[in-house]
């Protein structure tokens, strides 16, 4: 009897031992696991973050291109041709200006413009197309030389069309 409670004893022991053993690896197994997913969970918030912080910084560069459009627009604009921009004449004047950047008048009127973009009127926005690649607006507006300018309305229709003119002052007192 002595020898069966031995065995029994050394049994239950082997088992304590291996549940022990067990817990243990499931333990660690869980540990790893735990820490891989709180790593993944940090880098998950750490990228959030930086979108949070990129959108904001996105918002902010709108909101300044946004508040730059409205200053030029209060203080008149010298800017690249786009046909949206026509509509600006509803509020104001918009003078096309056909550059072609092998013209030396061209450059020369170029060049005085945004010497002098301040002096610009409230109101006005001159677009600036280029003379080689706009041949549809070319024909529309029966342009045939470079160094042509041409006030339109909010719709696009011709106003006034002339060339030459070497200096802001001279398109503004045309308008």
């Amino acid at each position: 009897m002595n020898q069966k409670l031995v065995i029994g004893i050394f049994a239950v022991i082997i088992i304590v031992v291996g549940v022990g053993i067990y817990s243990s690896k499931n333990s660690d197994t869980e540990m790893v696991k735990n820490e891989a997913m709180m790593k993944k969970d940090k880098i998950e918030e750490e990228q959030m973050i930086k979108n949070d912080a990129m959108k904001k910084d996105e918002t902010q560069m709108i909101d300044k291109e946004m508040e730059k459009s409205d200053t030029m627009m209060k203080g008149g604009s010298y800017e690249a041709y786009s046909p949206e921009k026509i509509a600006r004449a509803e509020n104001g004047d918009v003078v096309l200006f056909f550059h072609a950047s092998w013209c030396p008048s061209c450059r020369g009127l170029n060049g005085d413009i945004e010497k002098n973009i301040d002096s610009i009127p409230e109101g006005l926005s001159i677009l600036k197309l280029d003379y080689d690649k706009e041949t549809e607006l070319k024909k529309k507006y029966s342009v045939t030389t470079q160094h042509t300018l041409v006030q339109v309305d909010k719709d696009g229709n011709l106003i006034k069309k002339w060339s030459g003119g070497g200096t802001l002052n001279s398109v503004i007192s045309q308008i």
